[in-house]
């Protein structure tokens, strides 16, 4: 009876390992004393709780132990004075019962096995959505910015026509990485996260400000790679296909009289040549700097592309000076204040105004394709507060629905609204400050009555000469009779 009860036993728990080593069969393994994964170390010797090791580490081990042994530890005769027990004084051994849960790495920190060649490739040349079809899905989401959508739909597609193919007629392809310049609120990052969710590709958005020289506090450069390998579950293959943008790439540029030594600038710019042009380079796999206690996974960059966005503030004022160059006195001249009202100054850019912003020439050659977005007009706002797909106004509509209270806005609002956005200069970010601001008291006090059927923003209430307009709800569909209005988040009677 008890054997067979052992013998039950043993198999329950040779099953959940089976299922375990199933679940963890994608990973390759991991040596517990080097962390290099076994695509690098060679054949692991596998020992108790799921504890690998290479072979290197295993011989070392044993010519260690070895050494003791010729010095005739090993070999002592019992003593009494450790009571005919301990042959190995001076010496502990690890007790393998104590180190737990596959040597203590975590899939994150482990490298997906590469697929058989025989599978289907990822990327299909017949299955690419083309430049037509891309923009056609930023534009249901991106307002504006029809340039920079040609742009980035073309790029997109050039390079995963390159990707998909390898070399055309013997003819090598490079991609073309690229640099978008625009003033802050105009929508780079936005637009950056709306081609990653249309694309089924790996996606790292990463902040240029973080990095530093390698030794220094801050992120390794290769940590740019090492969140695009994340972001492709730690396989290798896929996230050789992926993108990285890097935004705020404007606070890497050369510090102007400085004496100290510039770490995170122009050192930056130099260590991200290789990446942009495409080499062989290790990155820590789960972490943002390399430790003895990471494994290491190599990707080549040839096929990534990198997308790099920033600001650039005072750019404006670098073109200017450019542009004022040719200005003289006397009939048919040019005036020096002849380009300060100019709104989209920034499409004039060229590669001398970004060099003399302070980014190295060597950096700007390796961003081919370099491209402005515009600044934010009031038109634009008002069609960004209720046109794409998950307009803000959109989002409010949702929560006051969930309460079955409709909201309107008043064409008048809405202009109202992007002309209070205009004047804080911020881009498309001042719209969601000033719409937190005044739906707060609506948000507040609409829960109070069930009866509130429909809520109408007027312009007097943007401008906090009035207030919403509330219909109650037997009347909201049939006869709306404004009986009620919000001021100051006070409810009250209009006659």
């Amino acid at each position: 009876m008890d054997d067979n009860r052992y013998d039950d036993t043993k198999d329950d728990i040779n099953g959940e390992n089976a299922g375990t080593e199933e679940k963890q069969s994608d990973y390759e393994d991991v040596c517990f004393i080097c962390r290099r994964p076994e695509s690098k170390a060679g054949k692991m010797f596998r020992l108790p709780n799921h504890i690998c090791i290479c072979d290197d580490c295993m011989h070392k081990t044993m010519d260690t132990v070895s050494q003791f042994d010729y010095q005739g530890l090993l070999n002592q005769p019992p003593t009494d004075h450790n009571n005919g027990n301990n042959r190995f004084p001076n010496i502990s051994f690890v007790n393998l019962a104590d180190l737990q849960g596959d040597g203590g790495i975590p899939n994150k920190q482990k490298i997906r096995k590469k697929k058989a060649s025989g599978e289907k490739p990822e990327i299909d040349i017949r299955n690419i959505m083309p430049p037509h079809k891309i923009k056609e899905k930023l534009d249901e989401y991106v307002v504006g910015q029809e340039y920079a959508k040609k742009v980035v739909s073309v790029a997109v597609y050039n390079h995963y026509k390159r990707v998909a193919t390898g070399t055309m007629d013997e003819i090598e392809i490079e991609k073309s990485n690229m640099l978008m310049i625009g003033p802050t609120g105009c929508g780079k990052t936005y637009l950056v996260k709306t081609l990653a969710r249309l694309l089924d590709v790996p996606l790292a958005i990463t902040d240029a400000t973080s990095l530093t020289e390698a030794g220094y506090i801050g992120d390794d450069i290769e940590s740019v790679v090492s969140k695009l390998l994340a972001a492709a579950d730690n396989d290798v293959e896929r996230a050789e296909r992926g993108i990285i943008f890097i935004d705020e790439i404007d606070k890497i540029a050369k510090k102007k009289n400085t004496t100290s030594r510039d770490v995170s600038g122009e050192s930056v710019q130099q260590g991200m040549l290789k990446l942009l042009e495409g080499a062989e380079v290790e990155v820590p796999v789960g972490a943002n700097s390399k430790n003895a206690m990471v494994p290491l996974a190599t990707v080549n960059t040839r096929n990534i592309l990198f997308i790099c966005g920033g600001a650039f503030p005072d750019l404006e004022e670098i073109i200017k000076q450019r542009l004022n160059k040719k200005t003289s006195i006397g009939y048919n001249a040019e005036l020096r204040d002849k380009y300060d009202k100019e709104k989209n100054i920034l499409n004039r850019v060229t590669v001398e105004d970004i060099k003399k912003f302070g980014m190295i020439p060597e950096f700007i050659g390796r961003l081919p394709v370099i491209f402005t977005l515009d600044g934010l007009s009031k038109d634009m706002m008002v069609k960004i507060l209720s046109e794409p797909k998950n307009a803000i106004l959109k989002q409010y509509q949702k929560l006051l629905e969930l309460d079955e209270v409709q909201l309107e806005f008043e064409q008048d609002a809405l202009e109202a609204i992007a002309e209070k956005a205009m004047e804080k200069d911020t881009g498309a970010r001042a719209l969601r400050a000033i719409i937190e601001e005044f739906m707060l008291d609506i948000m507040y006090e609409v829960p109070k009555d069930d009866n509130i059927g429909r809520v109408t923003i007027t312009r007097d209430y943007i401008q906090g000469t009035g207030g919403p307009i509330i219909d109650i709800r037997s009347n909201s569909l049939e006869h709306p009779d404004r009986l009620k209005v919000i001021e100051n988040g006070n409810a009250g009677a209009q006659a």
